[in-house]
């Protein structure tokens, strides 16, 4: 129980890192942008009197804006496809499923494993009921599954 707690901990604390480091890089960008521009404008005011009223600093401002949303956009769709006991990056991608098999093989999915055997991430390919979130399943070790099936296949 303890250790399925220190492991999502663990997976949440590096989301909540990555955020950080995201609103540290907007923020100095912004920080950049006030500095640089003339007439002089106070550290991280939250109003700016030239925004809204000089185009330049409001497109710049607005960039800045886009460059920070994309960085937490990235950071969240970097979360989604890592392990969620060791942190490290899915590889492997396999294309499961078929629409001409449906029935025997369900609908077509890309499945996603943890080089160490921790678990898999099945992410549907087509979403037709709206939004459905990726399914993850841990495995206790999957690479000792493995050999056991493979030494009971050499066995018969």
């Amino acid at each position: 129980m303890r250790a399925g707690i220190e492991q999502s901990v663990r997976y949440w604390a590096f989301l909540f890192g990555k955020l950080c480091l995201a609103a540290l890089m907007s923020g100095a960008l912004l920080w950049m942008a006030n500095l640089f521009w003339d007439p002089h404008v106070r550290f991280f005011q939250m109003v700016p009197y030239l925004f809204g009223f000089d185009l330049a600093y409001t497109t710049v401002t607005g960039l800045i804006f886009l460059a920070a949303y994309g960085l937490v956009h990235l950071a969240f769709l970097d979360q989604r496809y890592r392990c969620r006991v060791c942190l490290r990056r899915l590889r492997m991608p396999i294309e499961t499923g078929s629409w001409s098999g449906m029935l025997r093989f369900g609908r077509p999915r890309m499945e996603y494993i943890c080089i160490y055997g921790h678990g898999k991430l099945n992410v549907e390919q087509i979403q037709f009921t709206g939004m459905e979130y990726p399914k993850w399943k841990q495995h206790q070790d999957m690479w000792s599954e493995l050999q056991e099936t493979r030494t009971a296949d050499r066995d018969r």
